[in-house]
């Protein structure tokens, strides 16, 4: 695998054509998957250099998971794999943006299609408690059918 570019300077990191991801001081970097047609926000997730090379090396999406402290290939266990169509870094190179396909029509664990599936409550709402608005109705699969009972 090739390296990434050292962060000399501001210039190569906010305007220069080289990698030169920053991580933070746990070696990871925040990574949003969004829908590669809609945009919708299908999850965050966190990657480590291993990660984002693996990512742009099979165009699929590969995470570390801070529960289970290992490599993450979307959709292994599952089938429900994301197929990047596009990779975004921020300005200053410390968190990704993937524009995937979501293979199966679902990115979250519990069944859902977005792991943002919740609404808070916002202004007037809020003042009478914080109880959260289901936005999907209907998972996309049943996890524990896929996952087996855990």
């Amino acid at each position: 695998m090739a390296e990434f570019a050292e962060r000399t300077s501001k210039a190569l990191v906010e305007s220069g054509t080289e990698l030169a991801p920053k991580f933070d001081a746990d070696g990871l970097m925040p990574a949003v998957a969004t829908d590669h047609l809609t945009g919708e926000v299908l999850m965050l997730a966190y990657m480590n250099a291993e990660a984002l090379k693996k990512t742009m090396e099979l165009g699929e999406a590969v995470y570390w998971s801070r529960s289970r402290q290992e490599m993450w290939h979307k959709g292994a266990t599952s089938g429900l794999v994301q197929k990047v169509h596009e990779i975004r870094i921020d300005c200053d190179q410390d968190a990704i943006w993937l524009r995937v396909e979501a293979v199966g029509g679902a990115s979250c664990h519990t069944g859902f299609r977005s792991c943002f599936y919740r609404a808070l409550p916002v202004g007037e709402a809020a003042r009478d408690g914080y109880t959260l608005t289901f936005m999907e109705q209907e998972k996309a699969f049943d996890p524990e059918k896929v996952y087996g009972k855990k």
